[in-house]
């Protein structure tokens, strides 16, 4: 069967239907040109391919070019106990396939939010890993599949100092991987745009619906925080190429909510 894909998030879906209920939703939009589909062999046949290049040390970015969809890529993060392959994109093929299967193949796939599901299952299937997604989303799966492994509570190990947290911004699933042993030790917080890294990359920020400019809640953002607090790290990696905190992370992480809060809870300034 050839599983349509939403033209705009690139979410794979299980069966045909005539709307995508994640662009629905306010957190996404439907294409100005309406509801479009297409399928993996439509994006192969349209000249689109795979794209490989190290984001960090042990953590290598897995994309597409031209890029479909939203363009974000995935991050491969590689570790003696088997390698986790971080958020999702759309694009598979044999060749993209072959290349991390060089880099020492996926033992397990975990996936921040909805919009970047995905080829998700063809993913899954094509590395015999299980997909890791929080309990709180699982309304938005679109392609049901006995590789999705749903969780629940705020964190949950799926390797050795590979650790998923339940943020809980952007989506109430929405998770955040860390990785104690990256950057020598001092820890790397793979965000997605859970905790989005913004242009100045010595900052992120917080957002309940990113192409609709609906800020997140500031008791949610708390929580996250709170969360956050045990776990150290010294770069935060963002949902695409380059968007990466190189130094500082959980210091950066810190004075953004400050600033955030600074901005959305101050009513006391001139009009």
């Amino acid at each position: 069967m050839k599983y349509p894909i939403c033209a705009t998030c690139g979410v794979q879906y299980g069966e045909p239907r005539e709307d995508c209920p994640i662009c629905l939703d306010e957190r996404q939009y439907v294409g100005w040109d309406g509801q479009r589909w297409t399928t993996l062999e439509e994006l192969r046949a349209a000249g689109h391919r795979g794209r490989i290049e190290e984001e960090g040390e042990g953590i290598i970015g897995v994309g597409a070019e031209p890029p479909t969809s939203i363009g974000q890529r995935a991050l491969l993060v590689r570790t003696p106990s088997g390698n986790v392959l971080w958020d999702m994109i759309t694009l598979i093929d044999d060749d993209l396939v072959r290349q991390v299967r060089e880099l020492g193949g996926v033992s397990a796939i975990a996936i921040s939010h909805p919009h970047y599901y995905g080829s998700m299952i063809e993913w899954a299937h094509a590395f015999d890993a299980p997909v890791y997604i929080h309990e709180a989303d699982r309304q938005w799966v679109a392609r049901p599949d006995d590789a999705v492994r749903f969780w629940s509570g705020d964190t949950l190990e799926i390797g050795d100092g590979l650790t998923l947290i339940n943020a809980g911004v952007h989506f109430a699933g929405g998770q955040v991987l860390h990785w104690r042993d990256g950057e020598d030790g001092e820890g790397a917080l793979l965000s997605g745009d859970i905790l989005q890294v913004v242009q100045d990359r010595r900052w992120v920020s917080f957002m309940w619906s990113y192409p609709n400019f609906i800020p997140e809640r500031p008791r949610t953002i708390r929580r996250a925080l709170r969360l956050l607090e045990p776990y150290n790290f010294r770069r935060v990696y963002g949902a695409w190429w380059r968007r990466i905190v190189y130094a500082d992370g959980k210091a950066a992480v810190q004075r953004s909510y400050d600033r955030y809060l600074d901005f959305a809870l101050d009513d006391g300034r001139p009009a």
